[in-house]
């Protein structure tokens, strides 16, 4: 059966098994270039310290910057551009991550690589936060159509034993405003803790930003109640299930946010394509940094638009230099999801 590749780069979840050599490597490489100046990491910063806040990709890192004001140094380890289920830490970021006051990651499989770094790192490991400890998550759902993972029917052998692998979560929290709220307020609160001494800054840019991101919230609302259906298609992977949640959209899309699945079958491909007839769906969506092939090709095959939905997960070295935000991905977002719940195909 033929296979049409998504065009994202993305690769199988078990492949990711095999980084484990390179990682442990990689820790052992960047230790030795940090002995002899490691140190008791210190649980509030020094008084004329600024405190360093790393993170793995751009929704944090954009948190993290919106609540310093400038009076913390943010820096993200996914270079501008790159691809999230790509990234492999390079010496250069495990000195980062050694360097950091807090390091701030997703906790989710793609994060898989952390705990042997901070392992490794010991006492002098900072400290950290996970996104996914923040607020309430959600398991993997396989929607109709979409592709299947195999890999959630395997099972694992472990001590003599076979087991059947856990329950995945889906780790892109931060795509509903409502827990992106949650996640600033957790992120704030370490932030005021470990730097006292700015803590009135923290606390009044936090209250403003979560003020925007519940006004962010309602524009989403305000689009799918007055839209004229509640369904949207994407020829893509789907990231947006906890604003799906949010918002009682339904979705179609080619695989689930989480998947390592790279290639859609002929199959999948024929039924978007039908829903998008269907349905009279006006927009196939495509998230951001695909190259959307599988998009495209429903799209050529019915007459729809092709738009980009953005995840957020990551922003291109253009807008990065430009000082992109999370609110103004976001609030494109909305306009977006406007016209796809209000349009016709062929309109």
């Amino acid at each position: 059966m033929r296979r049409i590749h998504t065009g994202t780069g993305q690769k199988n979840k078990c492949e990711r098994s095999g980084k484990v050599l390179f990682v442990l490597l990689l820790v052992l490489t960047a230790l030795v270039l940090l002995s002899g100046c490691t140190g008791k990491k210190a649980t509030e910063a020094p008084k004329n310290h600024r405190m360093k806040i790393v993170t793995t990709i751009f929704p944090p890192y954009d948190f993290a910057r919106q609540i310093s004001g400038g009076k913390a140094e943010v820096r993200m380890l996914l270079k501008p551009g790159q691809e999230t289920h790509l990234y492999e830490p390079t010496p250069r970021d495990i000195r980062m991550i050694r360097h950091a006051d807090l390091f701030i990651y997703t906790g989710g499989e793609n994060d898989t690589w952390v705990k042997d770094i901070l392992d490794g790192m010991g006492k002098d490991a900072p400290k950290t936060l996970r996104l996914i400890d923040c607020t309430d998550t959600l398991e993997e759902e396989t929607v109709e159509g979409m592709e299947p993972e195999h890999e959630h029917h395997e099972h694992r052998e472990h001590a003599g034993k076979i087991e059947e692998d856990a329950p995945e979560f889906d780790e892109h929290v931060w795509t509903s405003p409502r827990k992106a709220a949650e996640i600033t307020e957790a992120i704030a609160k370490e932030m005021e803790q470990m730097d006292p001494k700015n803590r009135s800054v923290y606390v009044r840019n936090t209250r403003h930003y979560v003020k925007q991101l519940a006004k962010l919230e309602q524009s989403f609302r305000d689009v799918v109640r007055h839209g004229k259906r509640k369904t949207v298609l994407f020829g893509d992977r789907f990231p947006l299930r906890y604003l799906a949640e949010d918002l009682g959209l339904k979705y179609y899309a080619a695989f689930s946010g989480c998947s390592g699945n790279s290639e859609a079958s002929a199959a999948t491909v024929v039924f978007l394509t039908k829903k998008v007839r269907e349905d009279r769906l006006p927009v196939v969506f495509r998230i951001e940094l695909s190259q959307g092939r599988i998009a495209r090709s429903v799209a050529e095959a019915t007459g729809a638009r092709v738009m980009t939905f953005s995840s957020c997960h990551n922003v291109t070295a253009r807008q990065m230099r430009r000082g992109v935000t999370y609110l103004e991905l976001m609030k494109k977002n909305v306009k977006v999801l406007r016209y796809a719940l209000n349009h016709d195909l062929g309109d």
